[in-house]
This record gives structure tokens, C-alpha cells and sequence, in this order.
């Protein structure tokens, strides 16, 4: 797959377009186009091929006849022209905190400066507060900058930063004066990576709370101090900005904070067509102010409904709004079950007591024990053995217990020749059936994609894991036609997973939107080893809202008793 390259060359021309200070809309253009190529799991070369590529969000004839340009010649005639133009070490100064296009074109303009080791090297020399636009203070913070940049670079899955922000909001709400108090940014739209966190309050006693945001324990650098912004950096190596607000701009500020920058600047422009303004402060017809106390007045002024968060990336969730087609998302309260669990019978760490006691205070009501199968010695397989003595030990405890039930579960390992783990007649004791790839990740995506659709086709499986095998941050996802996987799925009616577990979260939003439009059932496991893990049922609630979905889309929002049903229908029409 050439997805990796082709968006790569995209975030590069948009980097280098930003150093040469060209138009921001274009940009963007090109940075969203890259996003969306590098959430795909299905080869570009196949969707060129199709003549699909401007099917997919983003995606113009234009950007679609370069994609087709790069896969053809492996570059692209902008990029090479930019290379030309703009040396290709500045996008490495963009990275370091506190540097804009605009100084890195002076320092080397100005300075000769090609590498961060000589820009480190200029800082102590003092050479870079000289220069016109500089400073003491911003070479004592470039310097800051790189050390930071030698560090940690990159994003960091919204698991690990939506706790930390969730955490500070608690602290602030207990022992400051705040009185309206959100995050907003990424983490709000729970985009599966964040950069930083953005946190918006409104109080009549601002400067106690930005005291007390500077005594938190977890503050490790205060960056910026002031009474109505500061800025600080945290333990965990991430920049968390504070903003306070005025009550009656509160909606317009949390809307243009929460983002993304394209949702926003359609935004902008429907106010534009009706002789408005719209900014953090309000909405403005003329001096006047028409709206800002709530994000529902703001979006209301402009003619639309509430947009959720979620949806707020410029996917056509505009476009829905003005035709009164926005999905009703799925909620979190509508989740009753974890349809991936797994226990000390293979290599989780809980026995199924401690399952039904934490899903019982998480307020779901059942949960799928899918162990290991036999096959996956380093996760503590399950032998066939054992395996009767799970299902025994569960049948006993649905006995026990009303509130939670068990579901006698196998994560059942699709084997290299596409066959799986257990014997069909082992299969056919297990109630439901999760096929996964564990295996081979570098084979081929003819071979990979040919084990899932095996899987899917046979009669005794439900279900698919973490369809795409990616970890944010440590593994790519392998190589799979997702396109063939959501028409088979489809076809025979079988579910494919949003992996909870922060990250994986797979599969992600984009394809779970693409599932959805197929009809192909989705449904929702935390893939919890360890007990705790099982809070995670949020962060796939978010995939699959980001994905558009809905409350019939997944499988999670059925009682015990109708899933056992869904259960018993996969395999009779199989």
C-alpha cells in the first residue's frame, strides 16, 4: 500500500506552502487530504483504479488527479518545485514549539541556519534575540523549543490526554471559582490523537482560577500567565491552554475553540452569505450582537441546528445540517454491553466475578468473555479443555447474577491459510464467535485480506476484531482492501468491531462511516486485559460517533436478550 507515501508528500507541499506564506486555504487543502490518505486502510491504487478517489472526504478532482500523479511517478510536480524553492530541512524548524513559518524563513534567510543543532548552537551564542522580531525571550524559548522537540514530538492518543484533561476540570471545579467550565479543541471532537489541551471557563474571579491552574501538582512549566489566558506545560509533556471567556460569549467561544479550523471556516462563510460575523466573541450583524451564550443560538443565527462535536471536521456535516439530514448520534448512555472482554482464562488479569462486579458499577448489562483461542500460546490460548470449563463457570454465574450477564465468548485467531483456531464443532458450542488476525502482519494484502474474508464467510463466525490491526503510535495498520471487507460483511451480515482500546481504536472513524453506509453492523469491545481498561467503551462510543452513527448501527445498544437473538440469526441464515 502507497497510502503512507502519497500522504506524506501531501503534509510536506502544505508544510512548505506555509513557510513560503501562501494561501491558508490552500493549505489546508492539502493537510486534510493527508489525513484522510492516512486514516485509509484501502489501497489508493485500488480506489484509482475504480475511478473512486473523489468519493473519498476532501478529495477533489484536483487532489484526486494529484494522488493519481504521485502513484504513477512517485512525487508530484508541486512538490518537486517547492523542493526547489524552499530547503526541505525547514520543515523540521515548523516542529519546534514557539517557531511560525515567518522565523524560520528569517533564520535562514538571515542566518544561514540549516540545521536544529546549528539553531541550538545560535541560541546559546545569543546571535538569533538580534535579529529583527526575535528577542531575549524568543531565543530563550526556541531553545526551550528544541529540547522539547528532542524529547517527544508527534500527538498522543486521546486516551492517555482526555483523562489528564478530565482530571484538571475536577480539581478546578472543587477548588476554584469557575462557573462554566468545558474542554474544547481535538479532545472535544475526540479526534483519536491529540496535540494539547484546550480548556474554556467563564468566572467573575478569573485571577484566582489561573492561580490556582499554576498550583496544580501536575503543572510542571508555567509558559504564559495573564488573567484571562495562561498557558502551561504538564508532567506528561503536553501544553495545556486556559482560557476565561465572558459569560454571554461562552457558546461562540466553546464553537470556535472546539474547531477544526475547516468545520469553522464554513461556518464563517455561511455568515458571510447572510451579512454576518461570527468569532470567539459572537455572532455580529453589523456592531450588533445577535448571539454567543450558547453554541445552539450561534449555530441557530446561521440557520443551522446543533452540530455535534464529533462531526465538526468539514465531511459533509455542513451540507447535512442544511438539508435537515444529520444522523442522531449514538449516545454513551445507550451503550448496555462490552462485546470483548477478556479474563484469566486466557491472558487477562480479572476473573468473571471481578467482569460482572466492574461492569455492574459501569452500569452495562452484559459482557462477551472472548479469551484467547488455543492457537496463541504467548496470550495464554484456551485450550478446548478449558475452554468447556469457561463455559460451564459462565453458565453457573447467569444463574447467580440478574443485573449482568455473561456471554460465552471466543476471540478465535484467523490462522495464515485463512482457517480458524478451533474445529467447527468447537466453533458451534460457542455462542459468539470473533474472528482476529494475530499473525503475519506483514503478508501481503491479497493473503490478509483473503484470511478476514474467510473468516466473514464462514457460518459459525458473528464477528471481526480490530479489523485493520494498527496501534496508534507503534504499529500501521497491515495491508487490507477495507473496501472488499465492508461488501463481504455486508453481504453475509456479519458485524466488524471498533476496537475500544485506546490505541487501536480500530476500526477507525472513517471506515466505521464507511460501514455504516453499507449496512454492515457494528459493534463495540473494549479488548480489556486488565479490569480497568473496560472504562474505555467511551472512546469506541466516540469512533462510532465521529463515524456518523447511530443508535441501530450498533449492536451494543441491544439488551442481553436481543443480542442473543442477533446471535442466533447470524448463524441461522448463515
Amino acid at each position: 500500500m502507497r497510502n503512507k507515501e502519497v500522504a506524506e508528500i501531501f503534509n510536506k507541499v502544505a508544510a512548505l506552502l506555509e513557510i513560503k506564506g501562501d494561501n491558508p486555504y490552500r493549505i489546508r487543502a492539502y493537510q486534510k487530504a493527508a489525513q484522510t490518505v492516512e486514516a485509509l486502510t484501502v489501497d489508493l491504487e485500488s480506489l484509482a483504479n475504480q475511478g473512486k478517489l473523489e468519493i473519498l472526504p476532501g478529495i477533489g478532482a484536483d487532489l484526486a488527479n494529484k494522488i493519481k500523479e504521485i502513484l504513477k511517478t512517485g512525487t508530484l510536480k508541486i512538490y518537486e518545485d517547492l523542493k526547489r524553492e524552499i530547503p526541505l530541512f525547514l520543515l523540521n524548524f515548523l516542529e519546534i514549539p514557539g517557531l511560525g513559518p515567518k522565523k524560520v524563513k528569517v533564520l535562514y534567510e538571515k542566518m544561514g541556519i540549516t540545521s536544529i543543532e546549528e539553531l541550538e548552537k545560535a541560541c546559546r551564542e545569543h546571535k538569533i534575540a538580534k535579529l529583527p522580531g526575535f528577542g531575549w525571550k524568543t531565543e530563550e524559548n526556541i531553545i526551550k523549543g528544541i529540547k522539547l522537540f528532542k524529547e517527544k514530538t508527534g500527538r498522543k492518543p486521546l486516551g492517555e490526554v482526555l483523562k489528564l484533561a478530565e482530571e484538571i476540570i475536577e480539581i478546578l471545579k472543587k477548588e476554584s471559582p469557575v462557573e462554566n467550565i468545558a474542554v474544547a479543541g481535538s479532545i472535544r471532537r475526540k479526534r483519536e490523537t491529540v496535540k494539547d489541551i484546550d480548556i474554556l471557563i467563564t468566572s467573575f474571579k478569573s485571577e484566582k482560577v489561573m492561580k490556582k491552574i499554576t498550583e496544580i501538582p501536575l503543572v510542571e512549566e508555567v509558559i504564559a500567565f495573564g488573567e484571562t489566558k495562561t498557558s502551561v506545560r504538564l508532567r506528561p509533556g503536553i501544553q495545556m491552554d486556559v482560557r476565561v471567556v465572558e459569560p454571554d460569549s461562552w457558546g461562540a467561544a466553546l464553537a470556535y475553540f472546539t474547531g477544526s479550523k475547516a468545520h469553522n471556516i464554513r461556518v464563517r462563510e455561511l455568515a458571510l452569505e447572510k451579512g454576518l460575523k461570527i468569532n470567539e466573541y459572537g455572532v455580529f450583524k453589523g456592531e450588533e450582537k445577535i448571539a454567543g451564550k450558547t453554541e445552539e443560538e450561534v449555530y441557530a443565527s446561521i440557520g443551522l441546528p446543533f452540530i455535534p462535536p464529533e462531526l465538526r471536521e468539514d465531511r459533509g456535516e455542513i451540507e447535512a445540517a442544511l438539508q435537515g439530514n444529520l444522523p442522531k448520534l449514538v449516545e454513551y448512555n445507550e451503550i448496555l454491553g462490552d462485546a470483548h472482554v477478556h479474563s484469566k482464562y486466557s491472558d487477562g488479569t480479572a476473573s468473571l466475578e471481578e467482569i460482572i462486579s466492574k461492569a455492574e458499577k459501569l452500569g452495562i448489562f452484559w459482557v462477551a468473555i472472548c479469551d484467547h483461542s488455543q492457537g496463541l500460546k504467548v496470550a495464554g490460548g484456551v485450550s478446548i479443555e478449558d475452554l468447556f470449563k469457561k463455559k460451564k463457570h459462565i453458565e453457573e454465574l447467569n444463574k447467580r447474577f440478574d443485573k449482568v450477564k455473561l456471554i460465552f465468548g471466543a476471540e478465535v485467531d484467523i490462522l495464515s491459510d485463512g482457517t480458524l483456531d478451533y474445529p467447527d464443532e468447537i466453533l458451534a458450542e460457542i455462542d459468539f464467535v470473533i474472528a482476529a488476525i494475530h499473525t503475519g502482519f506483514q503478508q501481503p494484502e491479497e493473503q490478509i485480506t483473503n484470511r478476514i474474508i474467510s473468516a466473514l464467510k464462514h457460518p459459525l463466525v458473528h464477528a471481526v476484531a480490530h479489523p485493520t490491526g494498527r496501534v496508534i503510535g507503534e504499529r500501521e495498520p497491515y495491508a487490507v482492501n477495507m473496501t472488499k471487507i465492508l461488501e463481504l460483511a455486508a453481504k453475509y451480515g456479519k458485524a466488524l468491531e471498533i476496537n475500544a482500546y485506546y490505541k487501536r481504536l480500530d476500526l477507525n472513524d472513517i471506515n466505521s462511516k464507511a460501514a455504516k453506509e453499507k449496512g454492515v453492523p457494528l459493534i463495540i469491545g473494549t479488548d480489556a486485559h486488565f479490569i480497568d481498561q473496560m472504562e474505555y467503551i467511551p472512546l469506541g462510543v466516540a469512533v462510532a460517533r465521529r463515524g456518523w452513527c447511530e443508535r441501530k448501527d450498533i449492536l451494543n445498544t441491544l439488551s442481553y436478550e436481543e443480542f442473543i437473538s442477533w446471535l442466533k440469526k447470524v448463524r441461522n441464515q448463515a
